[in-house]
């Protein structure tokens, strides 16, 4: 066997990759990169897209445009997201991912955290969201959504590799480059930095113009890989 090629009859390699129940619960991690969500008659928020395979009776409905009210479909209309969110509703296995990137599912217990909305997979119903309207110069850095969400259940979001997690104190506020933010504590206070220039409208800057300033008591986590959005252009 030449080395570092692995090579499998089909039924060893079937063995190999098979799905295995963990009896982890309603969220139940089955690789780092796919998640498995245990239906018994109720339901789940996910990631429109995120669905590669399900077994049993389950439907999938887009979110209703006025399902969580009016004050929200405001929001939507400022921050030009339309809805991102699909129920898995019913009786079954739904095995969901995002492109490959890794899989962290979060136990909240009475927590807060604003989570990019680019980086939110699902989560149970008990918990609530909201969209967090942030400052013009958020569409600055890219016209980025975050949710909010609080509450008692489970999150799953995702990172591109491995997450870290940044402690911000009132003695210590942390800076992130706005594509590499995943969530926060929805308790900091959050504005932006600009560092634009003349070098930096000519190219020769740093290319970080906008960062992102978290302070208080609390918790950033970023991820080793920037996604690239398109810049606002005001129309």
């Amino acid at each position: 066997m030449t080395a570092g090629i692995s090579r499998y009859s089909v039924e060893e390699f079937v063995n190999t990759t098979s799905q295995k129940d963990k009896n982890e619960g309603f969220f139940e991690q089955e690789t780092p990169r796919i998640m498995e969500i245990n239906l018994s008659n109720n339901f789940a928020w996910i990631k429109k897209g995120a669905m590669i395979a399900y077994t049993g009776d389950v439907k999938f409905t887009m979110e209703d445009l006025f399902e969580h009210g009016l004050k929200t479909v405001v929001k939507r209309f400022v921050t030009g997201e339309s809805g991102n969110l699909v129920k898995a509703q019913g009786t079954g296995k739904v095995y969901i991912a995002d492109e490959g990137k890794k899989i962290s599912i979060l136990n909240m217990q009475n927590d807060s955290i604003i989570v990019n909305g680019s980086n939110l997979l699902a989560f149970e119903p008990s918990l609530k969201w909201d969209i967090k309207l942030m400052k013009l110069a958020s569409m600055m850095a890219g016209g980025l959504t975050n949710i909010e969400v609080n509450g008692t259940g489970m999150l799953a979001i995702t990172t591109m590799y491995e997450p870290m997690s940044l402690r911000v104190t009132p003695n210590c506020p942390v800076m992130t480059d706005p594509t590499a933010t995943v969530a926060w504590s929805a308790g900091l206070k959050t504005c932006f930095k600009t560092d634009i220039s003349v070098k930096t409208l000519l190219g020769r800057g740093s290319g970080d113009s906008i960062q992102m300033k978290f302070e208080g008591e609390g918790f950033v986590i970023v991820q080793p890989g920037s996604i690239v959005y398109p810049v606002y252009s005001g129309e």
